[in-house]
């Protein structure tokens, strides 16, 4: 072994990554909870179905992340949750249900709890195969 990289590692997948994104929602346990609008913060991992490469600079050709936002933060605003866990497994199931990703990952924060910057969730989910 050389230490050189091989020609057959595997390739890390191009993603479109959105980070610090801001859900009004109204999530909680408790009904008074879910009566206010709070603030989520959420992160997106978009895995693509094709290189960037092979794109040609064509917004046509990607993954357009500002109709993602939009159609995450309409998910979001959507109906009360009891569970930041559903709202996570619902964004993941629309964004693969709307958009050509292989895989996503969200990840969703909460301000909540005294003297913790916040409490999330880390969901990763695939699109079906044919």
């Amino acid at each position: 072994m050389t230490g050189t990289p091989s020609s057959e590692a595997p390739q890390v997948p191009d993603a479109i990554v959105i980070r610090g994104m801001e859900l009004p929602v109204q999530i909680g346990v408790p009904d008074e909870e879910r009566q206010g609008w709070q603030t989520l913060r959420a992160d997106l991992e978009l895995e693509l179905d094709a290189r960037v490469e092979i794109m040609a600079d064509e917004i046509d050709a990607t993954v357009d992340y500002d109709r993602v936002t939009r159609h995450v933060r309409a998910l979001a605003a959507a109906r009360p949750r009891r569970l930041i866990e559903t709202l996570a497994g619902e964004i993941a199931a629309a964004i693969l249900g709307a958009f050509p990703v292989k895989r996503v990952t969200v990840t969703l924060r909460k301000r909540i709890l005294p003297a913790v910057d916040d409490v999330g969730v880390r969901i990763t989910r695939s699109a079906s195969a044919p």
